[in-house]
């Protein structure tokens, strides 16, 4: 019986291995790559060799294709051998066959010729013979390797792939389909995080503070905000590739666009670009100090993906200040200063917010049987009481500064009957009682402002926080 001969890259597997490769080195020791340079300007093949030299892919971590891996079981059954046929270095290709454990032979690049093309159509048919087996891939370089093929088996194609390789080949079958365009923007959406943006409306806390929205004030804040937007998109795609491997072993994160493999990882670095200089354009018509501003948030973000979310304590102060820094970019849109009451309130509220993250992260652990630390964060099981506290305290002291605002003298420059103010003390004290609660019982979204956006009571509270503060002003 005709053997069946499998790709790996975006077939056996949802993802390209030697970007992954990249983005491990990336993220674990930068520097390293410039070990890699000679590699890679003498051969592909022996970049790809001194990747999986450099930082040995983990099998366990990858996305695979269980349609594929059903069709590889289906021909073991029917006593037919299968074979794993790949680009990819050879290192990496035996490390991926020895974790599912179904070929009969294991053949890749070996370090001086790259395993792809007319190459590797050249290797199957000196060891079959033209027509001698069935080859599943996916991508256009794979096209040689289906002429040669007695059976092609097309793996998630795309309609122009389809139809070039129907031209050419006679024995057809498909695996699954290409996303659509819709589907594809669909998913781009998910990785951006869209409905993160929310977080950037604290750039409209100085002006709504000091009773400025208006005008050319409003249209300042609101260039800001998509400034910002734009700018924690890209964050989030780089965050994203950095955070692959943890993201997989997580229970939702690992339905991530990139992390499940239903995004091209080589989209990544395009969108991270784009929308860097998108945010860097817009940022260039406002203030310098924006810019300033901005660049800051940037670079506390890469801090904080690359090092410190992985350091107890640093990560939530960081969080913490990811937060305040948005107010301080308000204030730079538009010169409007920061209030003392403001800022004081905001580092407290959003350290507990910030806190309440990672209490979260860690009660869902520990009840799902986790033991140790929490894989990618810097807290062990035995961490919830003291989390507990710290959001508890911090989030009380929020509610005491805004008590202390209401009673300053000043705040009746602002307000016509700041009386009325006082509601918005027992609001928070709800709101934020009700979020440590359900944050202890592993209940709530693991980030706080999502979950308000989507939980019923946390809207009916911000309704009678916005209430209480117009009948305040009117």
């Amino acid at each position: 019986m005709l053997p069946l001969v499998l790709d790996l890259d975006g077939t056996t597997v949802r993802t390209d291995t030697l970007v992954e490769n990249g983005l491990r080195v990336l993220a674990e020791s930068p520097l390293a790559l410039l070990w890699l340079l000679p590699g890679a300007v003498r051969s592909r093949a022996a970049l790809k060799r001194a990747m999986a030299r450099a930082h040995p892919i983990d099998p366990k971590s990858l996305v695979y294709n269980e349609a594929v891996l059903d069709l590889a079981r289906q021909a073991k059954a029917e006593g037919r051998k299968v074979f794993l046929v790949t680009a990819a270095d050879q290192g990496v290709a035996d490390r991926v066959a020895g974790h599912i454990g179904l070929f009969d032979g294991v053949f890749g690049s070996d370090g001086q010729t790259n395993l792809k093309a007319q190459t590797k159509a050249a290797r199957l048919v000196d060891r079959f013979g033209a027509g001698g087996f069935d080859y599943a891939g996916d991508a256009e370089a794979d096209r040689p390797v289906w002429r040669q093929a007695r059976r092609a088996i097309l793996v998630n194609p795309s309609p122009g792939l389809l139809a070039r390789v129907g031209a050419e080949c006679s024995d057809i079958a498909v695996l699954g389909a290409a996303n659509t365009a819709g589907q594809r923007l669909g998913l781009v959406a998910r990785a951006l995080r869209m409905h993160q943006w929310a977080k950037n409306l604290l750039l409209f806390a100085p002006v709504l503070g000091a009773h400025a929205a208006h005008g050319r004030v409003l249209l300042q804040a609101c260039l800001g905000f998509l400034a910002f937007s734009l700018c924690a998109s890209s964050v989030y795609v780089l965050n994203d590739l950095v955070d692959l491997p943890h993201d997989r072993a997580h229970a939702t994160k690992r339905c991530r666009p990139f992390a499940s493999g239903a995004l091209n990882l080589l989209l990544a670095p395009l969108l991270l670009a784009g929308l860097l200089g998108a945010a860097v354009i817009i940022a260039l018509v406002l203030p310098p100090q924006f810019l300033l501003m901005l660049a800051g948030y940037y670079a506390c973000t890469l801090s904080y993906s690359l090092v410190l979310k992985r350091r107890a304590v640093w990560d939530v102060i960081m969080l913490a200040g990811l937060y305040t820094v948005r107010v301080f970019a308000g204030s730079a849109a538009t010169s409007i200063p920061v209030s003392p009451w403001l800022l004081a309130f905001s580092m407290f509220l959003f350290f507990c917010l910030a806190v309440v993250k990672r209490l979260t992260e860690l009660t869902l652990f520990k009840r799902g049987g986790g033991v140790g630390k929490l894989k990618g964060r810097g807290y062990v099981a035995e961490d919830l009481d003291m989390l507990r506290s710290m959001a508890t305290s911090s989030g009380y002291m929020s509610v005491l500064v805004m008590a202390l605002y209401v009673n300053a003298g000043e705040i009746t420059s602002l307000y016509r009957r700041p009386a009325a103010l006082w509601a918005l003390c027992p609001i928070l004290l709800l709101w934020i009682t009700r979020v440590l609660m359900l944050a202890d019982r592993g209940l709530m979204n693991e980030d706080p402002v999502v979950f308000a956006l989507r939980d019923r009571a946390s809207l009916i509270t911000g309704v009678a926080a916005v209430v209480a503060i117009v009948v305040a002003t009117f």
